[in-house]
């Protein structure tokens, strides 16, 4: 575009002048050598811009034929050059269809066409067809030579680094991502792998400054590095409570103001403060975090925050939470613990069943089963609730990559990565929760629920005896040969349909397990206990 309007300026530049001349006519003399040469102006002015023209072409042929051998060899040297580019780019393409044949046969073209030392992508081709066909050591070979020239070094140690991880060298390729991530810590792979080993290795330092490099690079995201970050100053956090409190309390905090929502954090912050007897800033903390999202850890750091509370202390505060978060089943749970600690078990009954009502799973039921055994020691309904668990979903915990931990953990124990641990349902019991057939519904469990038996003795010790006899009366019961059916009478008959209740296998007729249809309601009601 500047060429095209330079020529347009100087063809307007000519074309002004030769007007200028032609509207002020003239006569040019010259004396040489004793003659008179006389023209027009416009017809001189004419024959100088000829003459220039001609001495331009004339210097063009010139160099044109001086420099001919060299334009011709660079002709066919860029053509070869052409030609080696497209055997190289036809080899790449091969290499990523995994056709390693083609991409050996173009590798050596592109050797023979293009040298190696002007493109390294040759190096890269040949070592792509080694690994395709299997020959790991001559890839190797390939990428510690790539790791000797600064334009490949990189390139050369991700190579080492995925053949090292594929052989389970850690050890080498952890050296190799840092050495990497040192030289360019804005490599993702680089910054993200030797991130997660120095953290598997407790160097959360190290981790911490690595982070803040990537986040300089804009290797990560603003949002991403502070959750990161978080999860760092807690992980350190946790290794400095018992030792260091006031540290402790620091990287939590910090860490709670990077992610306010993140559990772990409020929790290993309001402990390091409990050490410090700052409970009132604790409970401040706790109480934040909870209204934000109850989880039952918050919950219950909360209630024990001081080790020489009543049963009674610890309810009230129990209570203080549900207060914050009605209706909840973290809050409805953990009041309900609380009571069954006071041994008021009519409260903490009606707020088991009603977190069974919101959301039926197994820690209800469970609960449930401790408050029956608290109150009364029925086996029966013990063990009614313990099969409610049993069908019930499953309750949330710490889950990552399959794994289900009861803490949380800043990496994940199986591949190593970090902030992998979410609090979540685990997964072999997502679908059975969503399967109709294992609903769980605390109505009909509380209308197939036995009725209360009748104390057996005013003894502890007596009942706990009573049951190992009878225990081990129906053992023997069973180990009995049973004897030949006898042929049916009209006494046995009656005797079948007598209302009067039978001992089952030594059995009291009170217990749950011993079917008495005259004691049954209409409708009859079956109950399967496991």
């Amino acid at each position: 575009m500047v060429r095209l309007v330079i020529y347009a300026f100087l063809v307007l530049a000519l074309g002004y002048g030769f007007s200028w001349l032609a509207d002020r006519p003239g006569d040019l003399s010259l004396i040489w050598e004793g003659q008179l040469y006389q023209t027009r102006l416009i017809v001189a002015a004419s024959a100088l811009i000829a003459l220039i023209a001609v001495v331009m072409i004339l210097w063009w042929l010139l160099r044109m034929i001086w420099m001919s051998p060299y334009s011709i060899t660079r002709y066919f040297r860029a053509r070869k050059r052409d030609r080696g580019y497209q055997a190289l780019s036809t080899g790449l393409i091969a290499a990523g269809a995994g056709n390693a044949l083609l991409a050996r046969k173009m590798a050596a073209r592109s050797r023979g066409l293009i040298r190696a030392d002007q493109e390294p992508l040759i190096a890269l081709l040949e070592a792509q067809a080694a690994l395709i066909e299997g020959r790991h050591d001559e890839a190797r070979a390939k990428f510690e030579a790539m790791t000797n020239d600064p334009e490949t070094r990189e390139l050369g140690l991700r190579g080492l680094y995925l053949e090292a991880k594929r052989l389970g060298a850690s050890e080498a390729a952890r050296q190799y991502a840092e050495k990497a991530a040192d030289n360019a810590p804005y490599l993702p792979w680089a910054a993200q792998a030797t991130l997660e080993y120095r953290s598997q290795a407790g160097r959360w330092d190290d981790a911490l400054r690595l982070l803040e490099q990537q986040k300089a690079g804009r290797v990560v995201e603003k949002a991403e590095a502070e959750r990161l970050r978080a999860v760092l100053l807690t992980a350190r956090a946790t290794e400095k409570l018992e030792n260091d409190p006031a540290g402790a309390r620091d990287d939590a905090t910090h860490a709670l103001k990077l992610a306010a929502d993140f559990e772990p954090a409020a929790v290993i912050a309001a402990k390091a403060l409990f050490r410090e007897d700052k409970l009132r800033k604790a409970a401040s903390i706790l109480e934040q975090a909870w209204k934000s999202a109850p989880h039952p850890d918050i919950g219950r750091t909360y209630v024990r925050a001081r080790s020489g509370d009543s049963a009674a202390d610890r309810l009230k505060r129990a209570e203080r939470l549900e207060g914050m978060r009605p209706n909840n089943v973290e809050s409805l749970l953990l009041v309900a613990q609380a009571a069954v600690d006071t041994q008021d078990f009519a409260k903490a009954r009606a707020k088991a069943e009603a977190a069974a009502r919101i959301e039926p799973r197994e820690s209800v039921f469970l609960l449930l089963a401790d408050i029956e055994e608290a109150e009364t020691g029925d086996q029966g309904r013990i063990r009614h609730w313990l099969a409610q668990a049993l069908k019930a979903p499953r309750d949330p915990a710490w889950v990552a990559d399959g794994f289900v931990s009861d803490k949380w953990l800043p990496l994940s124990p199986v591949t190593g990565r970090l902030d992998a641990f979410v609090w979540k349902a685990p997964f072999d019991h997502v679908e059975k929760a969503v399967d109709e057939s294992t609903t769980i519904s605390i109505d009909s469990a509380l209308r197939t629920l036995p009725a209360v038996r009748e104390a057996r003795s005013e003894s502890p010790a007596n009942d706990h005896r009573i049951i190992e006899l009878e225990r081990a009366a129906t053992i023997a019961e069973a180990a009995r040969p049973s004897p030949k059916p006898p042929t049916p009478t009209k006494q046995a008959a009656e005797a079948a349909i007598s209302p009067e209740p039978r001992p089952f296998f030594g059995g009291l007729p009170d217990d749950p397990g011993v079917r008495n249809p005259a004691a049954e309601p209409e409708p009859k009601t079956r109950l399967r206990l496991f």
